[in-house]
């Protein structure tokens, strides 16, 4: 490693979780060890995927109302910091779907009924009747990702023409006819669409509704069949993904192995935290034993795409650490899982959500960043496609990944201090010193060259120490919007 950093820069970027008191009670020591040789994974160029939803404003839980207008039904599509915090990535990934895409039917151009939205029902499936997509409200969705460069997969629904039971079972086959038509109109106005996606949460025990693996199977291939009889002789054509639930190891099995030269993503879903009305969320976020225990299903997924001879690969197509809408300023820190899912060869990874919801990205009612944007946007510039073996030694409440830089060459090195009262020392390979302080009293941004090497730093801290703060500060900086909507430099 001694001979690498002498030829490639380093950036670090080091976040801190802060929370409670500012003071230092102790200074610990700790190093990093990367292997700059090889690397052990790969991510897609791009990492970050955000979803967006189809829940009412009328979605409540525990006596919380927290999606507002965030629907993808009524979301203000004008509204400026929302369209610059997409175009800021360049391009973001959008997943659409969630719960209610299997309640959701499409509008078609011969249609006579009306086009009637989701209506409140506490009897029915989440809650809600089903509800329909309007072809116009379609037609503005694609102009604003279009004019904000997004990439997006659409979840598509994949009850339909099923019988549900009492016990959650369904019977019979997908009757793909509306979405058939749906997909057509799409093709027709010349939409692009990066991946179509079958399904929310169907698969294993299912969330509400379960479909078998073997069934799942036959549907997907007639997915596949019908994208390609309908992007004949475009290219390239959308990615076939599925099934967008919680990992079942013996379910995925099956579903994979018969779905070889169908499937182009296996998808995922992660609600490690429990339910968002638990009130140790943030005693769970800051312990390293329940982050170490999510590589479980990572580490599962990894190896049942290994040895079923398939080409698909790994994405986490929705997480949002706390189910049931997580919990209100606390559940916009998910920085360590992008780590851990790109170290098990994890290509993409959907954030629960954009917007909506307490684990959103943008806050629902002014579409100003919360926390986790800044981190998440950070990834996307700095965390390059090659992962590398990273190994520290020291405080179990430290956290590293590094990966190759993205847009030079040298590593760039994540660092997460878990624990707000201790300073750890961080000794490189080459004798250089990181301190990563739960206190930062002054601007850092500091470029130190010798010969080849530089070095780049990144502070992420909460403002006054506040963990629950919804205020980002970077190198002690204050990052905000500026009254034109612009994103703040990083």
């Amino acid at each position: 490693m001694g001979s690498l950093s002498s030829q490639m820069g380093i950036c670090i970027w080091a976040l801190l979780f802060i929370f409670g008191s500012v003071f230092v009670d102790s200074v610990e020591n700790g190093s990093v060890l990367i292997d700059g040789a090889n690397g052990i994974a790969e991510t897609d160029s791009n990492f970050i995927c955000a979803t967006m939803d189809w829940w009412p404003p009328e979605k409540c839980d525990y006596g919380s109302c927290s999606w507002g207008l965030a629907s993808l039904l009524n979301v203000d599509l004008n509204n400026t910091i929302f369209r610059n915090a997409i175009k800021a990535f360049s391009p973001l990934k959008i997943r659409l779907g969630g719960s209610l895409q299997d309640e959701l039917v499409y509008e078609t151009e011969d249609q006579t009924e009306p086009c009637i939205p989701f209506s409140q029902n506490t009897s029915a499936l989440f809650g809600f009747n089903p509800g329909c997509l309007p072809l116009s409200r379609w037609d503005e969705l694609n102009i604003f990702f279009d004019e904000t460069g997004a990439k997006i997969i659409f979840g598509l629904n994949a009850l339909n023409g099923r019988q549900l039971n009492a016990d959650g079972s369904t019977v019979g086959a997908w009757d793909s006819t509306n979405a058939e038509s749906f997909m057509r109109y799409t093709v027709k106005k010349n939409y692009k669409m990066y991946a179509w996606e079958l399904g929310n949460e169907l698969c294993g025990s299912g969330v509400g509704a379960r479909v078998t693996a073997d069934q799942y199977a036959i549907d997907t291939t007639t997915l596949k069949d019908i994208v390609e009889e309908i992007y004949d002789g475009i290219e390239p054509k959308p990615l076939i993904i599925s099934p967008g639930g919680f990992f079942d190891a013996n379910w995925f099995k099956e579903f994979i192995n018969k779905t070889t030269d169908i499937l182009d993503v296996v998808t995922h879903h992660i609600y490690n935290l429990g339910a968002g009305v638990d009130k140790d969320l943030v005693k769970k976020i800051l312990d390293p034993s329940i982050l170490d225990g999510l590589a479980d299903p990572f580490k599962q997924l990894e190896k049942v795409l290994e040895t079923s001879g398939t080409s698909a690969v790994a994405w986490v197509g929705e997480a949002g650490g706390a189910y049931n809408s997580g919990h209100h300023l606390v559940t916009d820190a998910y920085l360590d899982q992008l780590g851990m899912s790109a170290v098990y060869d994890t290509k993409a990874y959907c954030r629960q959500s954009l917007i909506g919801g307490n684990y959103g990205l943008l806050n629902t009612t002014t579409f100003e960043p919360n926390p986790d944007y800044y981190s998440a946007l950070l990834w996307h510039r700095l965390m390059g496609q090659t992962v590398l073996s990273t190994n520290f030694t020291g405080s179990k409440k430290m956290r590293s990944y590094a990966h190759c830089a993205k847009e030079s060459d040298g590593i760039t090195l994540l660092l997460i201090n878990l624990d707000n009262m201790t300073t750890i020392d961080v000794n490189l390979s080459d004798d250089t010193l990181l301190k990563s302080r739960a206190h930062i009293e002054m601007v850092i941004q500091d470029t130190e060259t010798n010969g080849s090497k530089t070095r780049e730093e990144y502070h992420l801290t909460a403002k006054d120490g506040n963990l629950h703060s919804q205020t980002m500060m970077l190198n002690g900086n204050e990052l905000t919007v500026n009254p034109d909507g612009d994103i703040p430099p990083l």
